[in-house]
This record gives structure tokens, sequence and C-alpha cells, in this order.
């Protein structure tokens, strides 16, 4: 039995290279194993977003994942890209510099989308990272292809002085114009300044036959159609994932440049910690001053209510307080409770409207105690254990409803009191889904949009749903797939691309406060319009890695409350009544529960869906 041939793959987009990448991760990672390599990277343009998933699926797959990205380079004299490189991350260090530099790349004041490095940046940490020269596409690379050997040259020993031996002339053989012309010119340069050379194959997809999706994918990112004669055609079929046998018989007269695959994979070692938890300081202090200062809150609080509130059981109540601070205290967290008090209080010092509180958060007396909630979680029988469990560890997550309007001022106030570097909203990725993927595939395949329309229209509008469950839900349309070559062609491009993140958004609520800036655990994204910088790790991610996640929602009921309220007591002050408190309103007045069952809920909070509008009308509910 033969040994599987030498290489590894390092130049790799991944389904989260938005530009040009159709490799799902999972897909990838599996494909990887079936083919016998050891190790692939992921060179994302720009960015890292995929790092944990990418991680998770490698190490599921038993295959060593190594993470870079491929980048733009400037001589730093002019903002015009003088060409790519490719970055590997030689170990945790390197992972963190290159977080930074993404961080600084994107948050950095830039007139135009171009989002390049300036080559002498790259000084700080090449000890840390492989450089690999980006082939014909590089600043190296263009300049050869130029004809400017000795450009090419100066170059080439300047990013020898960057990244010592750890720097390597990039060779590609995927059919693409110029390429051969580079290679011959590149092959001399290596030779002639004692140069490394590595194989690569500019991998994008993983089969040839994902070809055709993967140019449709790259049409939807530049607004074109495939038949635009003026289109750029930069890819070809053969940037797939070749298998080490065929890399050795492409490569046979270099067999150096597929055997330095493998040792640059045994060069780079990044580890992810998925056990500590990062949990943010509240003012700075340690973690025992803030479990001192969450008790004496947590006893004031509870002792100002129960003189507001006599009759209650004082006992029971000091026993659950004294039990849950214990908690809280044991599993670390009382930093974070302090910190959304801290916020709470500051919105309605400030004039915005918080919920009186909402999910498993309200089943917390030390939270009612501290005023983040306003339910005496006791006398509406809440259990703590469904927020906070010490036999089930997982990070608290309170939902916090803030007025529509005043909520970008809650934020606002955080980032300035826990430091900007240390607090950023979170990213989301708008997908292809399965109406959107029929409607933008057609329209690059050229056919008429009503045409598309139509289609995209027999895809059943519900949560979840994909080509594949239309197909077996929707009659005409297996009809027309079944019938119709253009729908046929048309359809299965568009599950080959159906799921796949089209672009970068932000989370409606989510916001991470860290304990030290967020590029230590995640590079930020920002682009022109958006007012504030965002991770680069989506939710998951984040709470997978260990840092915490605040739900700052913005909620239009609190906000009509608030307008209504201020017209309400506008017309008493008139009449010389006293103003309304929404705060201090009975909760079981018959005449609000007479309208409730009348089913005229709409804008009321949760019950003005068409079904719970239909519920109450058959429950007819008289009390809370």
């Amino acid at each position: 039995m033969n040994p599987t041939p030498p290489f590894v793959h390092l130049n790799v987009h991944t389904e989260y290279s938005l530009v040009d990448g159709i490799c799902r991760i999972r897909e990838l990672a599996q494909a990887v194993r079936e083919a016998g390599m050891p190790a692939v990277a992921m060179t994302d343009v720009s960015n890292l977003y995929a790092t944990v998933k990418f991680y998770r699926a490698c190490l599921d797959a038993g295959v060593k994942p190594l993470f870079g990205v491929q980048l733009d380079v400037t001589d730093g004299k002019q903002a015009k890209s003088s060409g790519q490189i490719g970055l590997l991350c030689r170990n945790n260090r390197g992972l963190r510099a290159l977080s930074h530099l993404l961080t600084e790349i994107y948050t950095r004041p830039r007139s135009t989308q171009a989002l390049a490095v300036a080559r002498s940046r790259l000084v700080d940490f090449g000890s840390d990272m492989i450089g690999l020269s980006g082939g014909m596409d590089g600043d190296i690379g263009r300049c050869l292809r130029s004809g400017l050997i000795e450009e090419a040259a100066e170059l080439l020993r300047k990013y020898q002085n960057v990244f010592g031996g750890n720097f390597f002339i990039e060779v590609s053989r995927t059919g693409r114009e110029g390429e051969r012309d580079y290679e011959a010119k590149a092959l001399e340069l290596a030779t002639r300044e004692g140069a490394a050379l590595v194989a690569t194959n500019a991998m994008r997809f993983l089969a040839p036959s994902d070809f055709e999706a993967h140019e449709i994918r790259t049409c939807i990112h530049q607004g074109r159609v495939l038949d635009d004669p003026r289109r750029p055609r930069a890819f070809t079929a053969q940037q797939y994932l070749r298998t080490p046998v065929e890399m050795a018989s492409l490569f046979s007269d270099l067999p150096s440049a597929l055997e330095n695959t493998i040792q640059i994979a045994r060069r780079c070692n990044v580890f992810i910690d998925f056990d500590t938890t990062h949990m943010p300081r509240y003012q700075g202090d340690d973690d025992h001053a803030a479990e001192h200062i969450l008790e004496a809150q947590a006893q004031e609080g509870l002792r100002v209510y129960q003189t507001q509130a006599p009759g209650i059981d004082d006992l029971a109540y000091q026993d659950r307080l004294s039990s849950e601070i214990q908690t809280i205290n044991r599993m670390g967290f009382a930093g974070y409770f302090l910190i959304v008090a801290d916020f709470v209080q500051w919105a309605r010092d400030n004039g915005v409207p918080v919920g009186p509180g909402r999910g498993s958060g309200a089943g917390s007396l030390v939270a009612f105690s501290l005023g983040i909630t306003r339910l005496d979680p006791i006398r509406y029988g809440l259990l703590f254990e469904r927020f906070l469990n010490p036999e089930r560890v997982s990070l608290p997550d309170f939902d916090i409803d803030f007025c529509m309007v005043g909520r970008d001022r809650v934020i606002e106030y955080v980032s300035e009191r826990y430091g900007a570097e240390k607090v950023a909203q979170i990213i989301t990725y708008n997908t292809l889904a399965a109406r959107a993927v029929v409607r933008d595939v057609g329209r690059v395949m050229g056919m008429p949009y009503g045409f598309c329309d139509t289609l995209a229209k027999l895809v059943p509008f519900e949560v979840g749903m994909t080509l594949e469950k239309a197909l077996t839900q929707d009659d005409e349309l297996r009809r027309r797939y079944r019938n119709e070559a253009e729908v046929t062609q048309l359809i299965d491009n568009g599950r080959r691309l159906e799921g796949m993140p089209r672009n970068a958004g932000k989370h409606a609520g989510g916001l991470v406060i860290a304990p030290e800036p967020i590029a230590e655990f995640s590079p930020l994204y920002w682009e022109p319009g958006m007012t504030q910088a965002v991770t680069q790790f989506d939710k998951d991610d984040l709470e997978a890695i260990g840092l915490v996640k605040f739900d700052f929602l913005g909620l239009r009921t609190l906000t009509v409350l608030n307008w209504a309220t201020a017209l309400v007591n506008e017309s008493r002050e008139k009449n010389g009544q006293a103003p309304v408190d929404l705060e201090q309103l009975a909760p079981d007045d018959p005449e609000v529960y007479r309208l409730i069952c009348t089913g005229r809920t709409t804008a009321l909070f949760q019950l003005e869906s068409r079904g719970m509008q239909e519920l109450i009308q058959r429950l007819q509910p008289d009390h809370f």
C-alpha cells in the first residue's frame, strides 16, 4: 500500500469568505479527513469570522486546524493595495496579534471600503506568523508579472527580514491566466534569493462540480450576471479540494513545495480555550470586592422592600436572598449582577423606561433587590434555579427591555463606563435563505424576474424552511422541478448556496463586555454606516470562548407606554389631578381584565398576536 503523499491545503476560502468562498466548514473538515490530509488552513479574506466553528469542526473530524487570513498590503504611502499576502498563525500569540491587526484595519478611519495593512506593520508580529507570498496576486507576483524583477527581489528580502525562515513563495497550478508566466519568474527568483517555495491550490470550493455555484456566488456579491462579458473571470474549475495524490502528480517536479506544506502545518499550533469564563469586572474591582458589594447592595434593597411591604415573611426572604448570594458568588457572577444593576439604574435615573423583568431572570430575589427586575419572585412562585443552577453551569442571561428610543443612550453609557475597547455589539450573518436564494440565483443566471419571483413564492413561508423541505411540501414546485430543466438547474444551484452567509450585520440586542480589550478574544468588524464596531464572532462563538453577552432589547411597547403616560399626565396636570405612575397601578383592576377578555389586545406586549387574542377570548382570564 502506497503512503499518502505529503500535502496540506494552506490557501482555503470558506463560506465565511463572503466574496468568493463556498466551502462549508463541516463539509470541508470531513472532506480533508477523507482525503487523508492531516491538517487544513482557513485563510478567508480579511476576517476570522469562522475561527471557533472551524476549530470545532476540525477537531471533530480529527484534522489539525490552521488559522490565517488573506490580506491586501500597501507600501504605507498610499491606500491602494499593491497585492495580497497570506498570513498563518504559528501560535496563540500570533492569533491574538492577527485579531488586533484586523481590529485596527476595520476600525481606523477610512474613506473607502479598502481594507489593507501597511507592509511595515507586519514587522511587529512576524515572529509569530508564517507569510505566504499570495502567488501571482501577491505584491511580489504582480511585480514579476510586470517585469519588475528587482522590485520583486527587494520585496522578497523585506518579507524575509520580517518572517525570517517562515516566508514562502507561493505557486499554484489551477489554469488561471498568467499563472505559468508568473511561476517561471517565481522559480527563478526563489533560486536566486534562496527562498522556499510552497504549493497551494487557491481553493474556493470542494469539488469541480461546485464551480458553477461558486461563480454564481461571486456574481451575487458583485451584482453581476453569469453571462456578462465584462465580468472578471478570475477563477477556474480546478480550484477545488485536490487530493494529495493529485497534488503530487501536479507538482512532481517540485516535491519540496509539497513537503513545505507539511512543515508549515507542523509549525502552526493554536489552541482555543473553551473552559475559562471571562467575566467583566465591575468598576475594575476584583472578584472578592464585587462579592462584598453585591451582598451589601442586595441586603439594602431587600430591607427597603420589607419596609414597603409589611406582613411578608422576613425570614423566608432573608433565607432565599442568602442562598442566592452564596450561589452567585460561588459561580463567580457577582460582577455580572452589579454591572446589570448599574446600567438599569442609570437608565431609570436618566429617563429611559426599563421593563419590569422578563425571562428566567425574574426568578431571582437578588435581581429584584438590586432593582434589575420589579417583580417579587417569591410572591409569584418563581424559581431562582431556572435562571442559575449550580448543577448545570451556564452563563447568566438577563433579557433587559429598554425604551426603543433610549436604548442607544444606555449602550453609550456602558461603553463609556467600562471602556470602549472592552464593549462591543455582536455580529450576525444574513444568510441566503430559501426564498432569497431562488431570486438571487435566478437573477445571476439571467432568468426573468417574474419567473424567479413566481418560483420563490412557491416556497412555503415559515421559519426554518429549506428548498429540500419546500420540494416535499409544495406539489407545484416539485412538479416544475421535475419537468422544467431551467427550474431544476436553478433549484440545484440554490441548494448548493442555501444557508451560506451573504453579508455581515448586527445583532438586534446583544452586547458583550469583556475584562480586557475585545480584540484579545475576537477581532472587531466595522463598515461605514455602523455606529459602533461589532465582534467578528457571533453570539454562540463568543459564549463558547467564555465571553458574557448582555441583551439590550429595544422594545416599542415601552416607548408607547412612555408617550401615553406623558399625554395622560399632561391632561391630568391641567385638571389639577395627581400624575399617574405606571408602577403604582394595581395589577388586579377588573376593568383591565374585562378589556383584555374582549381580545382587543393590539399593541399589548405578548398578547397581540392572533393566536393569543383567540386564546384570551376562550380563556376569559380575570386575575394575574
